[in-house]
């Protein structure tokens, strides 16, 4: 089993870009364990499969774009942050990234040494949709179960903010199952990561002259 590596960079950062290069990530774990239709291959999964071939070929990471509404989230997600800390008298730990083999997470912060924080920011309709439902959006889960399994946490509080509206905070616990499912599949998309790259490499005249 992988050893786990946390790395201290600022997310968002030219070393956490590098970091993160070429692996998959718990952000991403939905996209990994996607399934086209009829069983088919997925487009998006095979999207992402061919940017991760590009940062390892080119050994550029691929860079995201900062606009404003990134900086207003990044704006939002330190308050909401503050606002959890304060509500469960916490002191949530910043991290930039952990690493774990070929995998990897960016955790919002680590909590104690047993739990995490995944932070999303909503506009208020949608924050009183959240609020109303009262339960943790499905497409969020393999992200948080993935942020467990990388960081080897036993739960994760799930928050979502937005501005004058409450807080929503719901606990998730560790599922080992669920765990099991996305390791497979990342190790199996890894091994399709390599063959992509193994082929394209093939057809570079400049390695072989």
């Amino acid at each position: 089993e992988a050893m786990m590596e946390v790395l201290s960079c600022e997310q968002g950062s030219p070393e956490w870009y590098q970091a993160r290069a070429g692996i998959p990530t718990a952000s991403e774990f939905q996209t990994v364990l996607m399934r086209g239709k009829k069983g088919g291959e997925s487009l998006t999964r095979k999207t992402y499969m061919r940017k991760l071939a590009g940062e390892i070929i080119t050994g550029e990471p691929m860079w995201s774009f900062n606009n404003e509404h990134m900086e207003r989230g990044k704006a939002w997600e330190a308050e909401a942050r503050d606002l959890y800390a304060f509500m469960h008298d916490v002191e949530p730990q910043q991290v930039g990234f952990v690493k774990r083999g070929r995998a990897g997470a960016s955790p919002d912060s680590l909590i104690g040494s047993n739990g995490g924080l995944e932070i999303k920011t909503r506009l208020a309709h949608l924050q009183i949709e959240l609020l109303e439902a009262g339960e943790v959006p499905a497409e969020h889960m393999a992200q948080i179960q993935g942020g467990m399994w990388i960081a080897e946490r036993e739960w994760w509080d799930f928050v979502s903010y937005s501005p004058k509206l409450p807080l929503f905070v719901k606990r998730v616990d560790r599922d080992d199952a669920f765990i099991g499912q996305i390791a497979q599949a990342v190790d199996q998309f890894n091994s399709e990561l390599d063959a992509l790259v193994a082929r394209i490499r093939k057809q570079d005249v400049r390695e072989a002259a």
